[in-house]
């Protein structure tokens, strides 16, 4: 079992009454409510936290890219992991992703990827998500009809770069170019492994499933809820006649890890409803524009019941709600233990990412948060699934011979 810390670097000043001010955490957040100066204390901040992540032997550390935004302040996650490649040494860098329908040309993708490998001594794992309909049609003015279709073809160029050892030409229907030659080229050969974010699209999970890439279920359902998904993953895995390795599925999951439940009710509570209720806050017309979702997909969402908008999961729901439903698992280590082995077996996950800050936490509970988990929860659970498949969805570093360290700093 891996486990990962996912950060997604929440703005955590957002006034008290935002849900009522405001109509939106994601395109028309009026961007007076950001502070600069807070921001740069923030940043640096996280960036702590990761690294800290690292330190404790987190698997890998994960950042993603969201635009025009509160709920998640990194327009460029390659930017996050380029600090981060110096200043770790043993850890997965993780970017979920690149919204690679976004980059105009998709080779951007292909040359800033390389360089995060190549600068990591292999250590990357490329993340090629569609995006969500607030960040590629809203934000970036991307047509919803279209994005997949461009997505995939933006996915083939990528691979050609990272992968043809002479220049060639390229004449899509979305990128024509007369010569692509990418250098540098990726460390990892044929490329870094690539997990998908999936939420729910069959298209997109059909995909994954076809290409043996890695199904990232990032959800703040929780664990419960989530079920459903990779059931449905699991289901064409079977029908495709592929193997059932769970290393090929991850999942994300909020965690809170205290000394006791009522401590530990104590210490996130207010983290925890600040980002439901506000980071969450989405308004329904920009989550789910006509055109993005197939209507097979819709369809099925439909029936299994599952959130058409993130900002359903905030509103009247409390602390001890969103632990019955599985959106938050939280108390001891022993009681988080027993959580994860269940959430782990149950969806047959083999990558854990998990939300360990949230909303407003503060860099203190943040690192005891991280601490908790990485000395008396991880330990209970790393040996899942261990004797039983390799996992072919993982990094593939140099030796630690071959590794350069960065010079001290005098």
């Amino acid at each position: 079992m891996k486990f990962h810390w996912f950060h997604l670097m929440p703005y955590p000043d957002l006034p008290d009454d935002f849900r009522e001010k405001y109509s939106s955490v994601w395109v028309d957040v009026p961007s007076h409510l950001y502070d600069p100066v807070l921001g740069h204390e923030v940043y640096n901040d996280y960036l702590d936290e990761l690294e800290y992540a690292a330190d404790m032997g987190f698997d890998g550390i994960c950042v993603n890219e969201h635009h025009q935004n509160a709920y998640g302040l990194m327009p460029s996650p390659n930017l996050m992991a380029a600090s981060l490649a110096r200043r770790t040494s043993n850890t997965a860098l993780v970017v979920l992703g690149n919204s690679i329908a976004l980059y105009d040309p998709p080779i951007r993708v292909a040359e800033e990827f390389a360089m995060l490998d190549v600068i990591s001594g292999g250590r990357l794992v490329a993340g090629f998500p569609v995006g969500t309909s607030m960040d590629t049609n809203y934000g970036y003015g991307q047509v919803p009809a279209t994005l997949r279709e461009k997505y995939r073809e933006a996915h083939d160029l990528i691979i050609k770069a990272w992968t043809e050892p002479e220049p060639f030409a390229w004449n899509g229907k979305y990128t024509q170019l007369r010569y692509v030659n990418t250098w540098p080229r990726p460390l990892q050969k044929p490329h870094p492994p690539i997990w998908v974010p999936g939420g729910g699209s069959i298209e997109t999970t059909e995909w994954i499933a076809d290409n043996d890439y890695l199904m990232a279920n990032l959800s703040y359902a929780g664990y419960k809820a989530g079920k459903s998904v990779m059931d449905q993953y699991w289901d064409l895995v079977d029908e495709k006649e592929k193997d059932p390795n769970p290393y090929s599925a991850g999942f994300l999951q909020l965690v809170a890890v205290s000394e006791t439940e009522e401590q530990a009710k104590k210490d996130y509570e207010e983290a925890a409803l600040y980002f439901y209720r506000r980071c969450l806050h989405v308004n329904p017309i920009f989550n789910n524009v006509p055109g993005y979702r197939s209507l097979r997909s819709l369809e099925l969402s439909m029936k299994a019941g599952r959130p058409s908008s993130l900002g359903a999961f905030g509103g009247t729901h409390g602390w001890d709600d969103y632990l019955e439903m599985g959106n938050i698992i939280a108390g001891s280590p022993e009681h988080v233990a027993e959580k994860i082995r269940d959430l782990a077996t149950s969806l047959r996950v083999g990558h854990l990412m998990l939300l360990l800050q949230f909303g407003n936490m503060s860099k203190e509970l943040t690192m005891k948060n991280t601490r908790l988990f990485a000395e008396k929860v991880m330990p209970e659970v790393k040996d899942l699934w261990d004797d039983e498949w390799e996992d072919k969805w993982w990094i593939h570093p140099l030796a630690e011979e071959q590794m350069s360290q960065p010079a001290a700093v005098k």
